[in-house]
């Protein structure tokens, strides 16, 4: 097998060893290692989760000290994210590849972190260590671009989910739906496609119109480990949300709305339920989005998924608080008397390097907007 061929090989199981961390490593990246002793053998793997404090590389090299001792000098260390060189709930990981001595460090990608990126690298090469950096760093960017949006702005990544008909409806007309019961527009593979989608996100975030239409519940129920609830968002200018709706009657300290309203009595009712209620001043006579993500952000959220109505999906777009969008499309035709998902833009919105993916008669559209990397440059 070729060198270059060789590194891919390795890399790709690093990824497959950091995706065991999806869930559970917010608001840390999700980070893969393998480790090679000298001769070429695989002597240690790791991955990083958040609870355990260890990062991939310690984790590995860990296990590598067990099974190969002295030699790992001279090995090689393939890791999807540039080794951090900073102290915080754990020491630098260069540190440890120091101590350890492997000749050779492979990372997928550099830190998203315009104040971090390149060096830890920096610090490998100072050492006389020989260091490779982009092997496989689409795939790695793609696995943290939560990461690399908090990073970077301090607000999470922005998922837009949207289930919708051919032409564009996420709704059928009035008087066709029954009040405080959901209506499916894609089929249940489709929708089952979602709870990844929830998996994958710290929060969800509707408006208060979904939920006096849809009464959802709005909760991660794809069975996978996650180390936070899904935060549950709405925003509610006029503080509407039902109390006995399926998200209070259930709220379990993941329950979070925001509003301009200063009716304080509706505000002490919801916060006596356990939900929290936070009163923003109003922006055009709604709530501020921007100041919402910032919170979100200050609170540890990586990634948002959005899986809201007409109003809101079209002024998140608007805004261009949108990084990645995800369509869902059902191959029927509702008509301009049906909600639509969007209305009012100013200008279109182009989707480029479109995935496509297909549940059943259904057709799932996938497209990065804003890539949340760009600051990031390769060392």
């Amino acid at each position: 097998m070729e060198a270059q061929e060789l590194d891919r090989y390795w890399m790709r199981r690093a990824l497959e060893l950091a995706r065991r961390g999806i869930g559970v490593t917010s608001p840390n990246p999700a980070v893969g290692c393998v480790i090679l002793d000298r001769a070429g053998q695989v002597v240690g793997e790791g991955w990083h989760e958040y609870d355990l404090k260890d990062h991939a590389e310690v984790a590995a090299l860990k296990v590598a000290q067990q099974h190969a001792g002295k030699r790992l000098k001279g090995g090689t260390a393939y890791v999807t994210l540039e080794p951090c060189n900073h102290s915080g709930r754990t020491g630098p990981c260069t540190d440890a590849l120091l101590a350890a001595g492997p000749g050779r460090v492979v990372a997928a990608t550099v830190d998203p972190n315009p104040n971090v990126a390149g060096h830890g690298l920096d610090r490998l090469r100072a050492a006389g260590i020989e260091v490779s950096v982009g092997v496989c760093e689409a795939e790695a960017r793609r696995l943290n671009e939560g990461f690399a949006r908090w990073s970077q702005s301090g607000r999470p990544l922005v998922l837009m989910k949207v289930a919708m008909t051919l032409d564009g409806r996420i709704a059928p007309p009035p008087g066709m739906h029954v009040a405080h019961e959901p209506y499916w527009i894609t089929s249940e593979a489709a929708r089952a496609a979602v709870q990844p989608l929830r998996w994958q996100a710290d929060a969800a975030l509707t408006g208060v119109d979904t939920v006096l239409a849809d009464d959802p519940l709005l909760t991660d129920r794809s069975g996978l480990r996650r180390r936070r609830k899904l935060l549950r968002v709405v925003l509610d200018s006029a503080l509407r949300m039902p109390l006995d709706c399926k998200m209070v009657k259930g709220v379990d300290g993941d329950l979070w709305i925001f509003t301009i309203s200063k009716d304080e009595a509706r505000v002490a009712e919801l916060r006596q339920r356990g939900v929290r209620v936070d009163v923003l001043p109003a922006e055009a006579g709604r709530v501020p989005l921007g100041k919402v993500l910032e919170m979100l952000g200050a609170e540890g959220v990586l990634t948002l998924l959005t899986e809201t109505g007409t109003r809101l999906n079209t002024a998140l777009l608007a805004g261009g608080l949108v990084d990645r969008v995800h369509l869902f499309v059902s191959p029927q035709i509702m008509g301009s008397d049906a909600v639509p998902a969007f209305r009012g833009m100013a200008h279109a919105i182009r989707m480029a390097e479109v995935e496509v993916e297909r549940y059943g008669n259904d057709v799932g559209l996938c497209s990065l907007l804003r890539d949340p990397w760009v600051e990031t440059g390769t060392k």
